[in-house]
């Protein structure tokens, strides 16, 4: 099969008859007709039966279907990839971000960028570390600032700090204490806010409460460290976020406490393997580096 009859198949599977793949395709029901033809021609057998002015596959076709799944969607990241060289990728600095950087220390490294750079265009998107690195494989950002890493050959990684986890509560409420630390099995007595497994650091905590033979108790899951925070704040329980988020809380009333065993957390910066990364960016990785610095 030729990469048309590729793409009139699976046009026809979406949609289920000639004209409607036409349309999709933007092209003339009857050059889908013989793109069909010409592709049943060339297999030796049928891909579709024709009932009620419907085209339904056939065994064969279904067999075809998880493979051609996976050349369109091959195919969608190639034409992503053309799109975002042909946009002239220096003319702006395009960030990818994990939300809860982007609340505090996003904007305080943009104001050291801006010193040197007042004019430029930025871009700037909120997104999760697994589809950060699949846009910056793509080309589709400049940088991508996440937690942890994420290895893949299409990038190159930079440190850009080093925290650590740590549980914060609001004073005064129930398991609030003035410690400085405090063991990961005594938040594990009561229901805790934690950050979705999906998450990087997520993974990382559930993989030391594992290690320990430890079973968190039911509570409150969410996805980013900045809601984590504001609930905690709110006093609906401790909870377990990286420093770096933590250091961005304007409540005197949040208390934080190291974890203990302690975990490290790394803020990197994802770039496309093999460039040489414009000036601009390199800066703005500076400036991140600088705002997240340990105090």
């Amino acid at each position: 099969m030729r990469l048309k009859h590729i793409e009139v198949f699976n046009a026809i599977m979406l949609t289920g008859s000639a004209s409607g793949a036409a349309r999709l395709l933007h092209v003339t029901q009857p050059a889908v007709t013989q793109a069909l033809q010409h592709a049943e021609l060339q297999l030796g057998y049928a891909l579709f039966t024709r009932q009620r002015n419907r085209l339904v596959p056939t065994r064969e076709a279904q067999a075809l279907v998880p493979e051609v799944q996976k050349l369109m969607s091959q195919l969608e990241s190639v034409r992503r990839l053309a799109a975002a060289l042909r946009s002239g990728a220096d003319s702006q600095l395009r960030i990818l971000i994990v939300p809860s950087l982007a609340v505090h220390a996003l904007p305080a490294a943009l104001a050291r960028f801006r010193q040197r750079y007042p004019d430029m265009p930025v871009s700037i998107q909120t997104l999760h570390t697994r589809e950060i690195a699949r846009a910056i494989a793509l080309q589709e950002g400049d940088v991508g600032i996440v937690y942890g890493s994420a290895p893949h050959p299409a990038l190159h990684e930079e440190p850009v700090a080093t925290g650590r986890l740590v549980c914060v509560s609001k004073v005064g409420s129930r398991g609030a204490d003035r410690r400085s630390t405090v063991a990961l099995e005594d938040i594990l007595r009561g229901p805790f806010i934690r950050i979705d497994e999906r998450d990087p650091l997520g993974t990382m905590l559930a993989d030391q409460w594992a290690r320990l033979g430890l079973v968190p108790r039911a509570g409150i899951t969410v996805q980013t460290h900045h809601i984590a925070m504001l609930l905690a704040e709110q006093g609906f329980g401790p909870a377990i976020i990286d420093s770096f988020t933590a250091r961005a809380s304007r409540n005197d009333t949040l208390h934080v406490r190291t974890l203990l065993p302690e975990v490290p957390v790394e803020i990197r910066a994802l770039l496309p393997q093999g460039l040489r990364s414009p000036q601009p960016v390199a800066d703005f990785v500076d400036a991140m580096r600088a705002v997240t610095a340990e105090p």
